[in-house]
């Protein structure tokens, strides 16, 4: 099956994975971002799989696949709330990175150096959700890498799919300012023209076969140094929630 794995943008991962959970290294954006992120997606999945937040474990029975997963972020919240997870990630030296932390953590991950398109290729069953935050910008093809996702997906099954908004503004403070002002992440690692704007990502989502049905702003508040969501502000990073059809 033909890959998007985009080799140059891999390589600028592979080169940070050491410090995936240093909240003041180089992911400290995502460490800021992350409560935030958390509180959009379990919202989302209790949801659409009317799951009550506030009991023990509210996502088990769950089969959740976690793309471009790092060094486990957003998979191991996932799996506390007890979801069968599933993180994989095409740079191979966040895997042991992300091992490590689950395994000192006491929690049961499956981490795998793979991608979407190989997933399908080896036959791997279908997922209730996946996550698929801030990957489709550093895909070379992301019609190919939203379809590989949709063909991951079983019959009503949720995806959550975040990016960054192609505009002056996203320039300003996704590559000016977070990268060569802030220096939170070194400079070079996002390609402001592979930026999707809301429209253009809703398109693609409907055209790899998917059903859009939500979408919000993450706002940073440079006073405070906390991200809300926002349901007029996708100026700069937003999410999306989509569905497979029945």
């Amino acid at each position: 099956m033909t890959t998007t794995i985009d080799a140059a943008e891999i390589e600028k991962f592979q080169a940070m994975a050491a410090e995936w959970w240093d909240p003041n290294g180089k992911f400290k954006p995502l460490h800021m971002l992350n409560p935030c992120r958390l509180d959009y997606i379990t919202t989302q999945i209790a949801a659409e799989f009317d799951r009550d937040l506030t009991g023990d474990r509210p996502f088990a029975g769950l089969r959740l696949l976690d793309i471009g997963c790092g060094g486990g972020l957003l998979s191991e919240p996932m799996a506390r709330l007890g979801a069968t997870v599933v993180g994989v990630d095409a740079a191979a030296r966040n895997i042991p990175v992300a091992q490590a932390h689950a395994m000192q953590s006491g929690l049961e991950i499956d981490y795998r150096h793979t991608s979407a398109e190989d997933l399908i290729a080896a036959g791997e069953p279908p997922f209730d959700v996946v996550l698929n935050m801030e990957v489709v910008e550093h895909v070379s093809d992301p019609l190919t890498y939203l379809t590989a996702c949709h063909d991951l997906m079983r019959p009503g099954g949720l995806m959550i799919c975040s990016t960054l908004n192609r505009n002056p503004k996203s320039f300003v403070m996704g590559i000016i300012g977070a990268e060569w002002i802030m220096r939170w992440l070194p400079k070079g690692t996002h390609d402001w023209s592979k930026f999707i704007t809301p429209d253009e990502l809703f398109d693609l989502l409907t055209r790899a076969r998917l059903r859009p049905e939500d979408r919000m702003g993450f706002v940073f508040n440079p006073v405070t140094w906390t991200w809300r969501l926002s349901e007029r502000d996708l100026s700069v990073n937003y999410v999306t929630a989509s569905v497979r059809p029945d």
